[in-house]
């Protein structure tokens, strides 16, 4: 799985031009037909279609699934609905009043948060790590309150960071951002975290 940005126009024109590389190898990665074809969810349960481009690497010959950076992996509602919810969790905000607010069945949000809380001392390192590289004037973080309040903050301020230093990432919401650095599975039993360069950022711009 690889995170691109959610212009799919844009995206077969960096396949086209190699600027796609494999994540394991390194190798450019060519165009190897579609994912199949699934139903997901926005604010207010707006539901699309979605078929996510596959690729496969001229070197390794892996493939590569690219996962446009507004999803994650293997959830049917988008980064912005799972983003507010765990910005809403952050803020007290039980599962169930969550759930009501979104629309969504409270078993649902209760697993988000119960995932994303397993993950979120790590997620709370590698944003806050990211915050501090990016920023010209790093400004330490105080506790949130509770593990998961802490890498939602975190979060928040990795993009913060990104947007000031290149101010066309603002078309890239905070969850968006880290789904892309997560390759799309920030609420995955295991958390896998993208190298944090410049390349990788703005890729999720095309």
């Amino acid at each position: 799985m690889l995170t691109v940005g959610k212009d799919a126009a844009g995206v077969e024109e960096m396949l086209k031009a190699g600027m796609l590389c494999c994540p394991g190898c390194g190798e450019r990665l060519a165009r190897w037909g579609y994912a199949r074809r699934r139903r997901v969810f926005g604010p207010r349960r707006a539901a699309r279609a979605v078929r996510p481009r596959r690729s496969r690497c001229t070197g390794c010959g892996v493939t590569h699934v690219l996962l446009p950076a507004d999803l994650m992996a293997r959830r049917a509602d988008d980064a912005a609905v799972i983003g507010r919810a765990l910005a809403d969790a952050a803020r007290g905000h039980g599962h169930r009043r969550i759930a009501a607010s979104l629309g969504i069945s409270p078993d649902t949000v209760r697993g988000w948060l119960r995932r994303f809380a397993l993950a979120a001392g790590r997620v709370r390192v590698f944003f806050t790590r990211l915050a501090c590289a990016l920023s010209a004037d790093p400004v330490p973080l105080d506790p949130a309150g509770t593990v998961l309040a802490d890498g939602v903050v975190a979060v928040a301020a990795a993009a913060d960071a990104a947007w000031s230093r290149w101010p066309a990432m603002r078309a890239v919401s905070a969850w968006e951002l880290a789904s892309a650095l997560t390759s799309g599975s920030l609420l995955s039993p295991v958390v896998m975290f993208r190298r944090a360069d410049a390349g990788s950022l703005v890729s999720v711009l095309a």
